[in-house]
């Protein structure tokens, strides 16, 4: 009798074990990965499809992807599973809403970091910042961390206050917004400009403009650049699983969408990919301290 209630337990064990190991159940969910804004909604969606086309199919689940300005992001992100955004934003959707950060993008001359600098005309006598009281200075968007916020704040710490030393100061409307800014300062309609770097170097290297056209009088040093994150509604198992999705993506793969084959990080305007952990980001807290922005703004 021991032995038929012994037999009985092991069987029940295989069919338990049996059953955890079989395939699940084919998850039907269509997971929303928000990508920031760059220039235009177009242009976003027209770099990011494709890259998200292919972490569906790498993930096996549905994906889609909405292009969401960067002044959205908090109304939205109770709508999104993942996250692409700029590092000041990732750490206010880190802090208020518990984003994790998986990947840095990686592009350019420094790789999966980006700065910012305060640029003039070549002729505009302007050498250093305490030069730009009672000049006029174009910036990029407020919640730029290297198209506002470094060069706001390296003028907070040169004694020079954005608020009561300039003449004024300015944002522009619309789309492309840092490409504004250059051709602003380029065509003399501002004494200084806040310039996102990777846009500079992008511009010359594109030959719109001349490097010899433009003095840089202040730089900051690199910060993180654009972050993928994952909301606290996706498990660790998912995250990650994408997350090596993005850090395994090479230059020659590819997808089909809209009918074509797509190189994935060449429509992205990427060159790969790097891990990241929650801490890299703490110079970008700090920044945003000093200056008085969100997250850690007092007023």
């Amino acid at each position: 009798m021991r032995f038929i209630k012994l037999l009985l337990f092991i069987n029940l064990i295989i069919i338990f074990v049996s059953c955890r190991q079989s395939p699940s159940v084919k998850d039907e969910k269509t997971y929303r990965i928000g990508y920031m804004i760059c220039n235009s909604e177009e242009e976003t969606l027209h770099r990011f499809r494709p890259l998200t086309a292919y972490l569906a199919k790498k993930l096996g689940v549905k994906a889609e992807a909405a292009a969401i300005d960067t002044t959205n992001f908090t109304k939205e992100i109770d709508n999104l599973d993942f996250t692409h955004t700029n590092s000041l934003l990732y750490i206010i959707l880190n802090r208020y809403h518990g984003v994790r950060a998986l990947t840095a993008d990686k592009q350019g001359s420094l790789g999966s970091k980006s700065n910012g600098a305060i640029v003039t005309r070549k002729d505009s006598g302007i050498n250093t910042i305490k030069d730009l009281k009672g000049k006029s200075m174009v910036f990029g968007p407020m919640l730029a961390p290297t198209g506002y916020l470094q060069q706001y704040d390296l003028m907070i710490q040169s004694g020079v206050d954005p608020e009561d030393d300039l003449s004024f100061y300015t944002i522009p409307t619309g789309t492309y917004k840092h490409e504004k800014v250059i051709y602003g300062v380029l065509y003399g309609m501002y004494d200084a400009g806040a310039f996102q770097m990777l846009d500079f170097e992008r511009m010359i290297e594109e030959g719109r403009i001349n490097r010899d056209d433009f003095k840089i009088i202040a730089e900051g040093e690199p910060i993180p650049y654009c972050t993928f994150g994952s909301s606290q509604k996706i498990d660790a198992v998912l995250a990650n699983t994408l997350k090596k999705a993005l850090l395994e993506l090479k230059k020659e793969d590819t997808v089909e969408i809209d009918g074509e084959t797509v190189k994935v990080l060449a429509r992205a305007r990427l060159d790969g990919f790097e891990d990241v952990k929650d801490e890299d980001y703490n110079i970008v807290r700090d920044i945003a301290r000093r200056a008085n922005m969100p997250p850690y703004q007092k007023y």
